[in-house]
């Protein structure tokens, strides 16, 4: 009876430790629970965007002309040159979803490279702290990486070719200033902004607890940790 009695407190000890062990996520757990949300959203993302229409038909990401380049789009829509315009800014999309699968591979290195301090600074930070982590890791290698797929993109749906009609057409008007015909370094950077966009999104969605998008126990038990016990 008395070896019992002194069985319960240990008993009890046990148990208790096992209940917070359940609640409390570990450092392994926070730093999985993490990397797979973080692999989860890029992955997405590039997917998505990588789709037909995916920057054309997000209004969030679709690439329009240059900002040089928008005033000779107003003057040759006036001359009736739409189509001209129309098949510019399209083909500039097009080569940016051609494109944004390459991401896949700089984001996944990106994650398996995080550190502890890395994973604690996007859990216990911003909304967009994982977004904001990317842009500084991985911003260079994108460059290097989409610029020469940018550029076979913009010559295979014909963006080079469109580009550059519109800018020689505008040139050609007496007058105006000339605007550069070389569009791979504008196109190159938009469609990595518009990466950083759809990150951000997914990384909301992860946040806020949307429907289905905490797609693992793991993810489960270590967002719904923090979200009862970190404030942003």
């Amino acid at each position: 009876m008395k070896k019992s009695l002194l069985l319960l407190p240990l008993l009890v000890i046990g148990l208790t430790l096992s209940t917070i062990a359940q609640i409390i996520p570990s450092n392994l757990e926070i730093g999985t629970a993490l990397k797979q949300a973080l692999e989860q959203g890029t992955i997405k993302s590039a997917t998505q965007l990588s789709a037909v229409d995916g920057f054309f038909g997000n209004a969030a990401v679709k690439i329009l002309l240059p900002p040089e380049a928008q005033k000779a789009e107003k003057t040759l829509r006036k001359m009736g040159l739409n189509k001209v315009c129309d098949d510019a800014i399209l083909s500039l999309n097009r080569a940016a979803e051609d494109a944004a699968i390459q991401a896949k591979p700089i984001f996944v290195d990106a994650i398996k490279h995080m550190t502890l301090t890395d994973v604690t600074n996007i859990l216990l930070g911003q909304q967009d702290a994982a977004t904001q982590y990317f842009k500084r890791t991985t911003t260079n290698d994108l460059s290097a990486k989409f610029e020469p797929v940018i550029k076979v993109s913009l010559d295979k749906v014909d963006a080079t070719r469109y580009y550059s009609t519109l800018a020689s057409t505008y040139n050609k008007i007496p007058f105006v200033k000339k605007i550069n015909p070389d569009i791979a370094n504008y196109a190159t950077q938009k469609a990595i902004d518009g990466l950083f966009i759809e990150i951000a999104v997914q990384e909301l969605q992860i946040r806020k607890n949307l429907p289905g998008v905490r797609s693992t126990p793991l993810m489960q038990k270590v967002f719904d940790f923090a979200d009862k016990n970190i404030k942003h």
